[in-house]
């Protein structure tokens, strides 16, 4: 193989072209693993006009699941670079993931040479179909003038609602070649039409007319940047409301509003539901509400009108700019209509529901119920720390326990559920907010994925708590295989796993937890320590989470 001839001028190649594209997208960080394919595009980054840290990971798909957590948090873009063949499929699960989460990420692929193709060279194949489905756009630059406007229309891509992942893939030979043109300006996101004023008012009407309404509040409200209209939509009108996904914090837990620890009785009583930038998917029962027997409104409201559900029957919908409908559904409705005492009745409920964890919140005995960590870390988060969860069912139980006080501030997998994201996100997490405090809650399953991606955290120096809930279980399969079953196969991991050791022996700081009073000081000494630092706790495998959905 004849190595290519490096440029003197790190800015004068394709590949920079690239990156050129993703600084002024608003990037500040690459993420990746070494590839030669993509060298152009380090060398960029590296020595270039439009320098960018780049953290490597240990493996292609945290690359993406950092990126993806900067695009949610910083609701601008994440960028990952992965190489050729195995580096571009490995990153197929991730991009699913924001996907299916609305995250704005672009993945830049290398790709075999263009001079050769068709002749076998090495990880030749055609790379961009296999992301068509799972993109907003998905595209190989088979010159060097064309990558960096493809890479600037990705990103306009990604950043247009409704937001998403976008792909571009290039080949090395055409990365290292020069470039006409690396100023390609980066479009702003697409503009959206204005919502159908009848279909608004006809909203409107529908909430003058209820006594039980319910409003729940989706990952999209955050991402459309209308999460202080939402929350003036929700407390001039006296609704109850839920939060979904990176909805969660937009009303504070302590808000008048906020029932969502009354969520079976609000999404089963109610007699019409609000829906705003959230799909009607498994989560929130494909968007059956109301009493059993009944048909209760629905009312869908999405950043974009491919995002309207359509298998089942809508008493109303808009879509546009999620902020300026509120607004505007706010001023037609005009004030507080006959639910105050629904509402009130509501939060009776989510009080007390969140009274009587008190018991499973400071849970003693020889073994550790999984909640008892929460009844530790929660009154030592602040209202700044960012909290992610990746697992199953040690992380059902943060979702019943973690109640951001702001929004943006809880990450996890989404509709996808992809398990192994919690490393990449963290590191994503920590790149985008230095000084929060992030706390990584993962399942003992999840850490098998990507628990080798501490290393990455003790590279760069990024700090982060990694409380490990340790049941020796793939616990969200064992019950209901033994429900279907009455029994269950393949549902058990090794007892009493020293992943702590595990994250010495990558660098980080570490301890096992294994008694319920140990927990508290644990996780002061982890929080205070500003290192990469794992918890191991290991738990009571019989305290499964008492779910009423699998999504299946």
């Amino acid at each position: 193989m004849t190595l290519p001839s490096v440029a003197a001028d790190p800015d004068a190649t394709a590949g920079a072209a690239a990156v050129a594209a993703a600084a002024r997208a608003g990037v500040r960080t690459m993420f990746t693993l070494s590839g030669a394919h993509v060298f152009p595009l380090y060398d960029a980054a590296h020595r270039g006009a439009a320098p960018l840290r780049m953290i490597d990971v240990r493996h292609e798909a945290s690359a993406v699941f950092a990126a993806e957590a900067v695009g949610k948090l910083t609701r601008t873009p994440g960028f990952a670079v992965v190489t050729a063949g195995p580096g571009v499929t490995n990153a197929v699960s991730p991009v699913t993931q924001a996907h299916f989460s609305g995250a704005p990420v672009v993945v830049f692929g290398g790709r075999a040479p263009e001079l050769t193709w068709g002749r076998g060279a090495l990880q030749e194949m055609d790379q961009a179909p296999l992301f068509t489905t799972i993109t907003k756009s998905s595209a190989t630059a088979h010159t060097p003038d064309e990558v960096g406007a493809l890479t600037a229309a990705a990103f306009t891509a990604a950043s247009t609602a409704h937001r998403g992942p976008a792909f571009v893939e290039a080949g090395i030979d055409v990365l290292f070649a020069p470039a006409g043109d690396v100023g390609t300006a980066v479009p702003g996101p697409g503009g959206r039409p204005a919502p159908d004023e009848e279909s608004v008012a006809e909203i409107a009407r529908l909430l003058r007319e209820a006594r039980r309404p319910i409003v729940i509040l989706g990952s999209d409200v955050w991402a459309d940047g209308a999460e202080q209209a939402a929350l003036d939509f929700v407390t001039a009108l006296d609704l109850p409301a839920i939060g979904n996904g990176m909805g969660r914090g937009i009303l504070p837990p302590t808000h008048p509003g906020c029932v969502t620890r009354a969520r079976r009785a609000a999404l089963t009583q109610c007699d019409v539901a609000i829906v705003v930038g959230a799909p009607l998917d498994f989560r929130i029962g494909y968007g059956t509400f109301g009493p059993a027997g009944t048909d209760t409104p629905v009312i869908h409201i999405a950043d974009s009108t491919d995002q309207i559900a359509t298998h089942r029957t809508l008493a109303a919908s808009a879509a546009g700019d999620l902020g300026g409908i509120l607004r505007t559904l706010c001023d037609l409705v005009g004030g507080p209509g006959g639910w105050r005492e629904w509402r009130s009745g509501l939060r009776e409920q989510a009080d007390a529901a969140g009274a009587a964890d008190a018991p499973l919140l400071t849970a003693g005995g020889d073994l550790i119920h999984p909640a008892r960590i929460y009844g530790e870390l929660l009154p030592r988060l602040g209202d700044d720390a960012i909290v992610i969860g990746d697992g199953g069912d040690f992380v059902s139980w943060a979702g019943r326990f973690v109640q951001p006080a702001r929004p943006g501030r809880w990450l996890d997998p989404g509709p996808f559920g992809c398990l192994g994201a919690g490393l990449g996100a963290a590191i994503g997490a920590r790149a985008a907010d230095p000084d929060a405090p992030i706390v990584l809650l993962l399942g003992d399953g999840a850490a098998g994925m990507s628990l080798m991606d501490l290393d990455t955290l003790v590279r760069h120096d990024l700090p982060v708590v990694i409380v490990v809930g340790n049941n020796s279980a793939w616990g969200l399969e064992k019950g209901p295989m033994q429900l279907l079953y009455g029994y269950d196969i393949l549902a058990d991991l090794a007892p009493g796993t020293r992943y702590d050791k595990v994250a010495s022996a990558l660098g980080g700081a570490s301890e096992l937890v294994d008694r319920p009073g140990d927990i508290g000081p644990a996780l002061d000494r982890a929080l205070a320590s500003g290192t990469p630092y794992l918890l191991n706790v290991l738990t009571d495998p019989a305290a499964a989470y008492p779910r009423s959905t699998t999504g299946l």
